[in-house]
């Protein structure tokens, strides 16, 4: 299911990206401190209450930028933001009151059908309020006061937001189908990938970076197994952004991520892993969607019987965060394991699904806390004591402990591992939820 998306907009300096990080921070989504994770994104999933959403921070608009380039660009971007979005919210500085920019912006707004809240930022003393409802002169609604800064009202203000947004119609789909999202940068051969699959010219393919404008579903089947394929539209960096069709397209390759069972990130040989590529493997992470690394253009590097040992090595070292993902290298030109590519998905798929029963859950968590006592702290020992799995696509446990306090990054990653080693997950991240519970 695509998550409806919510854009902070308003002019420079009123604290849209202080907003943006305050409501990242926070989430009662999970958020991991692993090692590896580009987190300095424009776009970030997020949930609350749990109604899950795609935040995107904007640029400062400028209602006039005249000839410069970036200003105009920065206004273009917001515009395709404002134009994709479920919900959005204008951000003023509710000690400058109303500016001139602040009623150009609103004017461009209330020709939107998009509701629109008003975040009357920079409110640090709700005692003593400055007189933001003068606000209200700008013709969207009550603005909503909050200190991004200070976290003030915040909570309130997501609330709002929840309220807002459309109510997502659960989509009937087939547990038989398996979804595949081809996601990665401009120009790394994911229409090549798609063509070749199906065997047919079912999608443009063009030398020239970012031809894939939308989304494309297109199904198929193959052994009795079957698929759909979305085939997305390049994620390029995001200074090189500047045509509303890519600024678009980036926001429908999120939501492909998010309504997919499989993702295969695909990472073009020749060039290795970008920061970009971090960047989309990282929300695809995030999202807890089963994940392939697709080296593709294989047939372009020059081997020996060492190369594909170091470059896994070196895929590795830049995507610590997913260690789970298997990688296969593959040539969309000349078919080399094309074959092995879908039968990688039906198993990762299969791996996101597994369930497994409390009971031999809890013997796994009993004999790793044994071979690898947990740690203490100040005479004070953390016991395991027991655990169950609550979901799967991602797999998600809740473990209770006597105290979550003592459970350090390192010793959770430890039972993340025992629970790997037993039951595999391949190909999938793990959720692990910890929860205090008194011993009896």
């Amino acid at each position: 299911m695509a998550r409806p998306v919510v854009a902070i907009v308003g002019r420079p300096n009123v604290g849209k990206s202080t907003l943006f990080n305050r409501i990242i921070g926070g989430m009662t989504a999970i958020v991991e401190d692993t090692p590896g994770v580009t987190r300095d994104r424009l776009y970030r999933p997020g949930e609350w209450r749990g109604q899950k959403f795609v935040l995107i921070d904007t640029g400062g608009i400028v209602p006039d930028p005249g000839e410069n380039v970036i200003l105009t660009q920065t206004r273009k971007q917001a515009e395709i933001a404002i134009e994709e979005a479920d919900l959005i919210l204008l951000v003023l500085d509710a000690r400058a009151g109303i500016t001139a920019e602040d009623e150009a912006i609103a004017s461009m707004l209330r020709r939107t059908p998009k509701p629109v809240l008003v975040v009357a930022n920079k409110v640090d003393n709700f005692n003593k309020p400055p007189n933001y409802y003068e606000l209200m002169g700008l013709g969207l609604g009550e603005p909503v006061p909050v200190s991004a800064a200070q976290g003030l009202n915040v909570g309130d203000l997501l609330d709002m937001i929840v309220e807002r947004l459309p109510k997502a119609e659960v989509e009937e789909k087939d547990e038989d189908v398996i979804h595949i999202a081809v996601v990665g940068r401009p120009n790394v051969g994911k229409s090549s990938l798609v063509n070749a699959f199906l065997g047919e010219e079912r999608v443009i393919v063009s030398e020239i970076p970012g031809t894939t404008r939308d989304a494309i579903d297109t199904p198929f089947e193959r052994n009795g197994q079957r698929y759909v394929l979305i085939d997305t539209a390049g994620l390029r960096r995001k200074a090189r952004i500047g045509v509303g069709t890519e600024r678009y397209s980036v926001i429908r390759t999120l939501r492909a991520i998010d309504r997919c069972d499989v993702v295969l990130i695909v990472i073009d040989a020749t060039e290795g892993v970008t920061e970009q590529d971090k960047k989309i493997a990282g929300y695809a992470h995030e999202a807890g969607k089963a994940s392939i690394l697709v080296i593709n253009k294989w047939d372009l590097v020059v081997k020996d019987e060492r190369t594909m040992n170091k470059y896994d090595k070196e895929v590795r070292n830049a995507l610590l965060f997913l260690q789970y993902a298997p990688t296969i290298y593959v040539s969309a030109k000349t078919r080399q394991r094309l074959g092995k590519v879908l039968e990688l998905v039906d198993f990762v798929a299969e791996q996101n699904s597994t369930r497994v029963t409390t009971s031999t859950l809890n013997e796994v968590l009993n004999e790793a806390t044994q071979l690898n006592p947990p740690p203490g702290d100040k005479g004070k020992r953390l016991r395991v004591l027991y655990g169950t799995q609550v979901q799967v696509k991602p797999p998600t446990f809740v473990i209770f402990v006597n105290d979550p306090e003592l459970l350090h990054f390192s010793y959770r990653r430890y039972l993340e591992n025992q629970i790997r080693k037993n039951f595999g997950f391949e190909g999938s991240p793990i959720r692990l939820i910890i929860r205090r519970r008194e011993e009896r």
